[in-house]
Formats: structure tokens, C-alpha cells, sequence
């Protein structure tokens, strides 16, 4: 009778372990997705300000971000048939999964925290000599092109205030057209509306360009952290919960 009551007991145990994947595994595919469009929406979205960065910390640390959750995805979908056939060598398979996963977010998340304690310096250094030395440049289109957007989206003239275009090779080449400022510093653009640098006609922004780029990588590389983070946790239980349930099967005599 106490055999007895020890293998039902051992059954409701290996059902409850087999449910608890199971929600986990749907968990953990949504957050695939969620990595996945993490990593997307931080290339798509103003991608093009990447060209104006000197290293390529920050683009590889959202293509990680897409390669893990592509594969959560699919592990996800791995998970829920290792459960249903509920064989050692699957889980086996699926707990190896899960630790690579884990270890790919972490490179990432890594990458993400380096970058951000050095992202202020870098831009600092950088970002003034591209804008001055690069701009409307042969051969630089699409650093000009990411300028003039940067410059637009988030209303700011010149890396640091607008005084900076002063020396720039291009302000002071015949093609500016007496230009005090590229034409994409102004609040309406109109043809060579550059050459008044008024407040009333261009944006004077406190700091320049570099406070406000830097403000925009550093709440996406706190986005890439903070979902890393919530997608490692939940791999954390998952490889919990499979270590429980092969145990189970492994004792299981049949």
C-alpha cells in the first residue's frame, strides 16, 4: 500500500513537472520574440546614427540579441516535444539548448553594460570629428545623410552646440555656400536656410547632438539589459524544472 501511494504520488509529481514546462516553454517562446523584436527595433529603428559610432559594439550586441531569440524561438518549440516524448536524450538536448542560449545573452549583456560605461567617451571623441571632417564629404554620403537625420530627429546643431560647424571642412568650403551651418540644423528647411544661425532659425540645444545620441543608445542598450535579463531568469527555471523531470524519468521504471 505504501508502494503504492509512492508511485501515484511520484506520477502527480512527473504530471506537475511536465505542465510546469509546458507553460514554461510557451513563456519562453513569446520571449523569443520578444529578444528577437528587442534586437530588430534597435537596428530599424534610427539604425542609420550607427555609422556615426567609431566601434561596433552596439550593432553586434542587437545581432546577438536576434540570433538568441531565433533560437529561444525554436528551443521553445524543442521543449514542448522533449516533454511530450518524454525521453532522457531530449532533454538532455533541450537543457544543452537552454545553457547556450543563456551563455549568447550573457555575451550580450556584457557586451551592452561595456559599451554603455564607455559610450559617453566614445561619442565625445568621435562624434565632433565625424561632423566636422566627414560631412558632405565624396564618398561620406551616407555618414552626411545620418547627420542631417540626427540633427532632425532630435533638433540639435553640431556635436556640441552649433559653434562646432564653424570648423568644419565643409563650412569652410566654397559648396557651403557661405553656409554658417548645414541647412539640416534649421527648424524649417528651406534652400541654404544655413546661412542665418539665429535661435529663431536653428535649434540650440544645450549640449548639442552628442547629450541627446547618447541618451537615445543608452535607453536602448537599458532595453537590451533589462529583456536579457528577464529571458535568462526564465531559462534559469527552465533548466530547474527539466533537470527535475529527467530525474523523474530516470527513476521511473518504465
Amino acid at each position: 500500500m505504501g508502494s503504492l501511494y509512492k508511485d501515484e504520488q511520484g506520477d502527480w509529481i512527473t504530471v506537475c513537472l511536465k505542465y510546469l514546462l509546458f507553460v514554461f516553454n510557451f513563456l519562453f517562446w513569446m520571449g523569443g520574440g520578444v529578444v528577437m523584436g528587442v534586437g530588430i527595433w534597435t537596428l530599424v529603428d534610427k539604425g542609420e546614427y550607427l555609422s556615426l559610432l567609431a566601434s561596433s559594439t552596439f550593432a553586434v550586441s542587437a545581432y546577438i540579441l536576434i540570433l538568441a531569440g531565433g533560437l529561444v524561438m525554436v528551443t521553445g518549440f524543442l521543449g514542448c516535444c522533449a516533454v511530450i516524448r518524454e525521453q532522457r536524450s531530449c532533454l538532455s538536448t533541450y537543457f544543452s539548448c537552454l545553457l547556450l542560449i543563456f551563455l549568447i545573452e550573457l555575451v550580450a549583456g556584457v557586451l551592452a553594460y561595456v559599451y554603455y560605461q564607455a559610450l559617453s567617451e566614445e561619442l565625445k571623441q568621435h562624434l565632433s570629428k565625424t561632423m566636422t571632417e566627414n560631412y558632405a564629404r565624396p564618398g561620406k554620403e551616407s555618414i552626411t545623410q545620418s547627420v542631417d537625420r540626427l540633427q532632425q530627429d532630435f533638433k540639435c546643431c553640431g556635436s556640441n552646440n552649433s559653434f562646432d560647424w564653424m570648423h568644419s571642412v565643409y563650412i569652410m568650403s566654397p559648396e557651403a555656400e557661405k553656409r554658417l551651418v548645414p541647412d539640416s540644423c534649421c527648424k524649417t528647411i528651406t534652400p541654404q536656410c544655413g546661412k542665418r544661425d539665429h535661435p529663431s532659425n536653428i535649434y540650440k540645444v544645450e549640449g548639442g547632438c552628442i547629450t541627446k545620441l547618447e541618451q537615445f543608445l543608452a535607453d536602448h542598450l537599458l532595453i537590451i539589459g533589462a529583456v536579457g535579463i528577464g529571458v535568462a531568469c526564465l531559462q534559469i527555471c527552465g533548466m530547474v524544472f527539466t533537470c527535475c523531470l529527467h530525474r523523474r524519468i530516470k527513476l521511473d521504471p518504465y
